[in-house]
């Protein structure tokens, strides 16, 4: 049976949602930020975030840029688009769908983004102003994850032991490196560490981002910590169909932990958000303005 606080990703994004639609709304007249997505390809799952991308952007009341361009688009091509992007006035923001068609350098591409406009957070400049602490463009699902651990813990996070289980550049690293910024003692985990499980246990909060379904046991939760599960694992069921589950085995550990994300409905909402309130960042950046202080309506 489970104890553990639901963390509600759905209502928590939907509040941020709110928020940037509002700084946006007392932007108008000074500067409207916007956002340009790139997709190469049509692989279905990226079709259907970029799809939700331009949506949940032009219902913030931002300017939508959508690029999609054939599987066959050369890296030459796409570096032109990327150049022509960061000259581009009117745009703020740029992301990049991931994965890339076989022979574009993913990372050569990344690294073209201006990092004024790198609302992913992924270019080296922004990747090292993170950790440095200078201002810098956090990457979305880390930054999703650290607006759910204030709602968890409105005091905040110092003092706090917490254990990130991946290395990946796109949420394990980022992640530490934003709750080091938060005082928190932090241990970067992996699959290869040794006693895992032990080392999850010491956890007040335990970040799992590894890519395992159900890797993370209710055993190796402490009672009362934590439990962000960023994992997304699309997995059979019995009767033939599919579905979403995390890294976490949700059940064993909602019955110790303190509060828990669930999967779907936890951490996924968050990263779009993220995404807009990164770009509105950008923007005032960008135009030299302070960002709006406003209540998100809702």
């Amino acid at each position: 049976m489970s104890n553990a606080r639901i963390i509600d990703g759905k209502a928590l994004a939907a509040v941020l949602r709110a928020r940037v639609a509002a700084q946006v709304s007392a932007l108008q007249g000074t500067i409207r930020p916007g956002l340009a997505v790139v997709l190469v390809g049509d692989d279905p799952a990226s079709a259907v975030y970029v799809r939700n991308k331009n949506r949940e952007t032009e219902a913030a009341g931002m300017a939508s840029f959508e690029h999609r361009l054939p599987a066959d688009t050369g890296e030459a091509g796409l570096l032109a688009l990327v150049d022509s992007l960061n000259r581009d006035p009117s745009v703020h923001g740029i992301l990049v769908q991931l994965p890339l068609p076989e022979g574009i350098d993913s990372a050569r591409v990344l690294r073209a983004i201006d990092p004024a406009k790198d609302v992913d957070g992924f270019h080296p400049e922004n990747v090292g102003a993170l950790w440095t602490g200078a201002p810098a463009l956090a990457p979305c699902t880390p930054r999703g994850c650290m607006a759910m651990l204030a709602e968890v813990h409105p005091d905040g996070l110092r003092g706090k032991r917490a254990v990130v289980v991946g290395r990946s550049n796109i949420v394990g690293k980022p992640m530490a490196a934003l709750l080091l910024a938060q005082h928190c003692t932090v241990t970067l985990s992996h699959s290869r560490t040794q006693n895992l499980s032990g080392v999850c246990r010491e956890a007040d909060i335990l970040v799992a981002a590894v890519g395992r379904p159900r890797m993370i046991e209710g055993s190796w939760v402490r009672p009362g910590a934590t439990v962000i599960d960023v994992g997304i694992n699309r997995v059979t069921t019995e009767g033939g169909g599919t579905r979403l589950i995390g890294d976490v085995d949700f059940a064993g550990a909602a019955a110790v932990a303190g509060a828990i994300t669930p999967v779907p409905g936890g951490v996924g909402p968050m990263t779009i958000a993220s995404l807009l309130a990164n770009t509105v960042t950008a923007a005032c950046r960008q135009a030299g303005v302070a960002e709006p202080e406003v209540r998100a309506q809702q």
